[in-house]
């Protein structure tokens, strides 16, 4: 059932657009009322409109914290159209019924983020503006709510196309959009309080939502909540998958690790099988390459500097999924859009959480990420002989990158390139010798590099087996009950070992 508009509420924050909604009501002879600063801002207009004191009969009070919270203003909004009684009553008290309420709440996040002083960031909760959207919500039969500026764009659209008059399905689509952002605003404040409180709740809103092609296998179905825009644009390339979203998450973290030089970095199922870091990031993308060319076939590509036309010319010669970079000189652009379904990704500077959860069993686990850097100074050396500084450059490299491989994990390094891993393996003995047998099979010594592990040796057999394939010196957490075990092994066998007290188990 259409319903046409004839008296609406306005009272918004921010007038952004606002101009071309009141005088498209203007045009259509609608009954506008206001609030304080929207009704200043229609004057100023030359656009006629009542104020919600001459309606209320009361001012705003209390600073501007009470305005619209009255009988007069939410009998309007609240009375059912096909409820006797209700009419009844709006005669009775002389109400007009409300058909439109468009309203536009304070600024709470953005006022959050901006540093401001508790009593401020209090003021920015809204009251009337939420009241009035949740009332006209829930009265989505007889009024239609616009509860953001977001939908303004399209309030004229309806508008113009129905001149003036809006369907029952439409005025329900906005009522659950209007509850969106009550919970939105709601979740933000209760969060902002919980800090000091810790009330044992988990409580999220995250819009903005993209159906994906399908999950991690065909057979599901897959959707993305959040804002990707925010983090890089899409130059090229099919649809993101699932699949392609969860390694670039990965791909993105890894590759922050690695700020001060030119680095590369090659992911296929979120773990590294080649990342280097060089003077040039053409040397950086050869050497990433090198460390495991089979598995680099239908990867994951990305790049701390922007892609120059040489490293694009090595890149063109392999089969990937996606590239993600923080930009393309234009030849370099041109050559990698070849392939019609590469992805091609270019960085923005969004923000992404420090916090990461994940529904298990009938709940939400929660907590901080894995993102406790490690320096030279943190690292203590346990054996008689100290790692060279090339090895403890490398050291530091190798930690950075198990930080980032699923457990149980190690990481053989050289030179600040990745040489082999071994990753997600039941015991760790078993990640090593992945590790050392694919370092052969790709003609990498491993006389002279480190080893890195995710978490302690129980016992001396992987460093062993380690200072059998000629690696120098070994970086792990420490802790186990037989660490002197492997201490003494490294001892006798002139290697180096460092703990950092820092687990990086990753499941």
């Amino acid at each position: 059932m259409h319903k046409k508009v004839a008296n609406a509420l306005i009272s918004v924050y921010n007038k952004t657009g606002l101009e071309k909604i009141v005088r498209m009501l203007d045009s259509m002879g609608v009954n506008i009322y206001s609030t304080g600063g929207t009704y200043d801002f229609m004057v100023r207009m030359g656009i006629p409109a009542h104020t919600v004191e001459s309606l209320t009969g009361y001012p705003s009070i209390l600073g501007g914290r009470v305005k619209t919270l009255h009988p007069k203003v939410f009998g309007g909004i609240l009375g059912r159209q096909d409820v006797p009684g209700d009419m009844h009553q709006l005669k009775e008290y002389n109400i007009p019924q409300m058909d439109l309420v468009v309203a536009d709440l304070y600024p709470f996040e953005e006022t959050l983020a901006s540093g401001a002083s508790r009593q401020e960031i209090i003021e920015k909760i809204d009251i009337g503006g939420i009241s009035l959207i949740r009332a006209a919500a829930k009265n989505y039969k007889d009024v239609l709510v616009i509860p953001s500026t977001a939908y303004y764009a399209e309030l004229i659209r309806l508008l113009t196309e129905n001149k003036g008059s809006v369907s029952l399905e439409t005025r329900e689509r906005f009522a659950c959009l209007a509850f969106a952002v009550s919970s939105a605003y709601d979740t933000a404040i209760f969060n902002y309080f919980n800090r000091r409180q810790k009330f044992p709740v988990f409580a999220r809103h995250i819009s903005g939502q993209r159906s994906l092609r399908y999950g991690e296998n065909p057979h599901q179905q897959s959707r993305y909540y959040g804002d990707l825009e925010a983090l890089f644009t899409q130059l090229h390339g099919k649809e993101l998958s699932h699949n392609n979203l969860v390694d670039i998450d990965a791909a993105i973290h890894l590759i922050r690790e690695f700020n001060n030089a030119p680095a590369f970095a090659i992911l296929k199922h979120t773990n590294a099988c080649g990342i280097a870091v060089r003077d040039s990031l053409p040397l950086a993308w050869k050497d990433a390459l090198a460390g495991d060319p089979v598995s680099a076939f239908g990867g994951v590509l990305i790049a701390n500097r922007p892609i120059d036309a040489e490293t694009a010319a090595g890149i063109n010669t392999i089969f990937f999924e996606v590239i993600l970079a923080p930009g393309y000189e234009p030849g370099a652009l041109a050559l990698l859009k070849s392939k019609k379904n590469r992805i091609i990704l270019e960085n923005r500077s969004g923000h992404i959480p420090d916090d990461q959860f994940k529904s298990i069993l009938n709940g939400v686990l929660e907590q901080d990420k894995d993102n406790i850097p490690l320096t030279l100074e943190e690292m203590k050396v346990v054996t008689v002989k100290s790692p060279t500084d090339q090895e403890k450059a490398d050291l530091l490299f190798a930690n950075k990158v198990v930080k980032h491989t699923k457990s149980n994990a190690i990481v053989l390094a050289k030179n600040d390139q990745l040489i082999a891993s071994g990753t997600g393996q039941t015991s760790r003995v078993d990640a090593l010798r992945q590790a050392i047998q694919k370092a052969k099979t790709f003609s990498f010594d491993t006389t002279g590099a480190v080893m890195a592990s995710d978490a302690f040796f129980p016992f001396s057999d992987s460093v062993q087996i380690a200072g059998e394939a000629g690696i120098s010196a070994v970086i792990q957490p420490g802790g186990s009950v037989r660490d002197q075990d492997s201490v003494d092994y490294c001892d006798k066998h002139n290697m180096s070992m460092v703990f950092t007290g820092k687990r990086h188990f990753k499941h």
